[in-house]
């Protein structure tokens, strides 16, 4: 009989999650690449910042903060003493995560509107 091995098999599926979904947000990034800024700003509202990089460049970035809420868990055993069987609890306590993430676009100025003409790849845990 094969040995299954869990932890291992957890591994591969998450390997093949983050392969599958890594450039989610860089794909979607890249649609709005020859695109007017303005477009940017329409499906995701105005931007946090805007930096002026040269005489007819700037960058344009959207913050995002996400917050999870990661579920405690109680578990226990019953364990032999010498007064008898006891039962112990274990708890883990929940607790909220948040994850902040920048999205950049570079723009350059064409007869009075800012085109995308690039972007900053996003970190990982942000595609």
């Amino acid at each position: 009989m094969p040995f299954y091995n869990a932890r291992g098999a957890f591994a591969v599926i998450a390997t093949t999650a983050t392969v599958i979904l890594t450039g989610c947000a860089s794909t979607e990034m890249k649609n709005y690449i020859g695109q007017p800024v303005e477009s940017v700003i329409i499906d995701y509202g105005p931007p946090s910042a805007v930096l002026d990089l040269g005489w007819d460049q700037r960058a344009y970035q959207w913050r995002k903060i996400s917050t999870n809420v990661v579920s405690g868990s109680t578990s226990g055993e019953i364990r032999d003493t010498r007064r008898g069987q006891r039962y112990e609890e274990y708890v883990t306590p929940g607790y909220v995560e948040e994850q902040e993430c920048f999205y950049t676009f570079y723009a350059r100025q064409q007869g009075g509107r800012w085109y995308v003409t690039n972007f900053r790849q996003p970190k990982l845990e942000c595609e």
